[in-house]
C-alpha cells in the first residue's frame, strides 16, 4: 500500500503504526480488493480499507466485458464513496462508518469501521428463519428511514440490474414476451408513489451477523439509490432461498417485513396505501430481476419455478 494512503489512514484513527492484514476478498472482475489493517496507538485495533484500482484489463466471470460494464462500475464506486461521506443511518440499520476517502487517478480508497470489532463479525452462507426475519428488519428500517429522501448523489434508480443500466443484458434475452415487456415492467415500478432509498445489491453475503444471528449490519453500497423498497426484499430473499422455500416461506417473510416497516415509518405516512402499492410490486420486481438474469446468466439457479411464475403472472397483468 502506497505510503501516502497509509498516512491518509493514520490521521484518519490518530494511530501510530498501521500493519496490513489479511486479504477479505477481490473486488468483483479484479477491480482492487478489501484488506484489514492493524493499527497501533489508538483505540482502534483495526480497520477495513476497499482500495479499488480500475484494471488495465477486465475480467468478468460470466464474459461481460465492455466499456459500458467499466464505467458502470466506476459510477458505481464514485456513488458508494458518496454514500459513506454523505449518508447516515442508525442501529436498526447499522452499516460501517466512513472514517477517511481519497479518488486518486485510477484509484480509490475507502477507510471503514471494522464491524467485526463492534459484535458484527459473524458471516452466513445459509441463513436459519430468526436471521432472515434480522435482515428483513434491517431492510424495513434502512426503507423507513429514508422514505421520500431524494437519492442525491446516488443512483436516481438503484439496484445493479436497473433496466437503463443493463441494455447489453437486454439484448441477449431470449425470453422474447419478457424482453418486450421489460420496459413496461420497469415504468410500473419507478411509477411507484411511495419511493425510498434501497441498498440496491442486498444479498446474504452483504450482511454481517452477530453471535447470535439477531444483530445485522450491512456493507456495500455500490447500487445504491432509489426506488421501490420492494426490490431489496426480492432480492434478498432470492439471495438466501430456493424455489421451494419461497414457495413455502415468501409471503409469511413479506409480512414480518411489513410488519417492521410500519414501525419504522413516521406516523403521517398513509402506512395503508404505502403497504398495498409495495405488495402490488412484489412479483413485478420479481419479473425484473428475472428480466436480467435471462440475460445475464440463463442458466442461473435463482430461474425455478417459482421465479417463472411469478413472471408469468405479471405477463398477464399487463396484458390486462
Amino acid at each position: 500500500m502506497k505510503q501516502e494512503y497509509q498516512d491518509l489512514i493514520l490521521q484518519a484513527c490518530g494511530a501510530s503504526s498501521l500493519q496490513v492484514g489479511a486479504k477479505i476478498q477481490t473486488l468483483w472482475s479484479g477491480y482492487g480488493e478489501i484488506v484489514r489493517l492493524h493499527l497501533k496507538g489508538c483505540d482502534r485495533p483495526s480497520v477495513v480499507v476497499k482500495h479499488v484500482k480500475f484494471p488495465k484489463e477486465t475480467k468478468h466471470p460470466c464474459d461481460w466485458n465492455s466499456d459500458r460494464s467499466h464505467m458502470r462500475k466506476v459510477r458505481s464506486y464514485q456513488v458508494e464513496t458518496y454514500w459513506y461521506q454523505n449518508y447516515h443511518t442508525n442501529p436498526k440499520c447499522r452499516t460501517p462508518a466512513c472514517l477517511a476517502a481519497l479518488s486518486q487517478g485510477d484509484e480509490m480508497l475507502i477507510v471503514l469501521e471494522d464491524l467485526d470489532v463492534v459484535g458484527y463479525d459473524k458471516r452466513r452462507t445459509s441463513l436459519k428463519d430468526k436471521e432472515i426475519r434480522a435482515c428483513l428488519g434491517w431492510l424495513a428500517h434502512f426503507h423507513g428511514l429514508f422514505l421520500g429522501v431524494a437519492p442525491e448523489g446516488l443512483w436516481p434508480v438503484g439496484t445493479y440490474w436497473h433496466l437503463e443500466t443493463r441494455p447489453d443484458e437486454l439484448e441477449a434475452m431470449d425470453d422474447l414476451e419478457l424482453k418486450a415487456a421489460a420496459g413496461d415492467i420497469d415504468r410500473v415500478l419507478s411509477g411507484c408513489r411511495f419511493k425510498t432509498i434501497v441498498h440496491g445489491d442486498a444479498k446474504l453475503a452483504n450482511f454481517c451477523f452477530s453471535q447470535d444471528g439477531q444483530g445485522v449490519a450491512a456493507v456495500d453500497f455500490q447500487y445504491v439509490g432509489g426506488g421501490c423498497g420492494i426490490k431489496d426484499v426480492v432480492y434478498f430473499l432470492e439471495s438466501c432461498m430456493d424455489g421451494r422455500e419461497c414457495e413455502k416461506k415468501a409471503y409469511s417473510f413479506l409480512d414480518y417485513y411489513f410488519t417492521e416497516l410500519k414501525s419504522a415509518v413516521k406516523k403521517e405516512v398513509d402506512f395503508g396505501a404505502l403497504e398495498t402499492e409495495w405488495r402490488e410490486m412484489f412479483a413485478f420486481a420479481w419479473a425484473d430481476f428475472q428480466r436480467f438474469l435471462l440475460g445475464w446468466d440463463p442458466g442461473h439457479w435463482k430461474i425455478n419455478r417459482y421465479s417463472k411464475q411469478l413472471t408469468r403472472e405479471v405477463l398477464n397483468k399487463l396484458k390486462g
